[in-house]
């Protein structure tokens, strides 16, 4: 069900935004009680940059848990990343800004909250920055993980030319 959700929402944010969708793919799932609750590990691939992989975790409760805990429409915003070069990195037409660019997101919720990966280009260390958090309209988390892909001394090709580092 979670997996058609994913789906349903990179397809239709590639319809509205006219970007590319990450894609994520389910790679590990590992049990960690008697209820059935897991964690998940997703490969994500960054559709702007050909070349990395991030491998994010996040915790599935199951249906045990949701009736005995409550909070019966969300999961926890317990996340983490890695990100790596899994490839010849290949930079498309990215933001350069301090903000970056949202990457992937996946529901937490039923409406309000989002586990999301930015991207963020550090121009003075040549590296890209990977930042997974969640959103959440009301009380937003302070949990969140970074990782990094450094591009000095690799063989990278600029969809655009390198920008000039500051």
């Amino acid at each position: 069900m979670k997996r058609m959700a994913q789906f349903a929402a990179a397809i239709a944010a590639a319809v509205v935004l006219g970007t590319p969708a990450a894609r994520a793919e389910t790679v590990g799932q590992v049990g960690v009680d008697w209820i059935g609750n897991d964690i998940m590990i997703d490969a994500v691939t960054d559709p702007k940059v050909k070349g990395v992989t991030c491998h994010v975790t996040y915790f599935d409760r199951s249906v045990v848990d949701r009736l005995k805990n409550g909070k019966w429409f969300e999961d926890p915003s317990n996340n983490s990343i890695a990100c790596r070069q899994t490839g010849p990195i290949e930079i498309g037409d990215i933001d350069l800004g301090k903000g970056g660019e949202e990457v992937f997101k996946s529901g937490l919720s039923l409406i309000w909250k989002k586990l999301v990966v930015n991207r963020i280009y550090d121009k003075q260390n040549d590296t890209l920055i990977y930042l997974i958090h969640s959103r959440q309209i009301i009380d937003g988390s302070a949990k969140m993980a970074i990782s990094t892909v450094p591009l000095f001394g690799q063989n990278v090709t600029w969809e655009k030319g390198k920008p000039a580092a500051k």
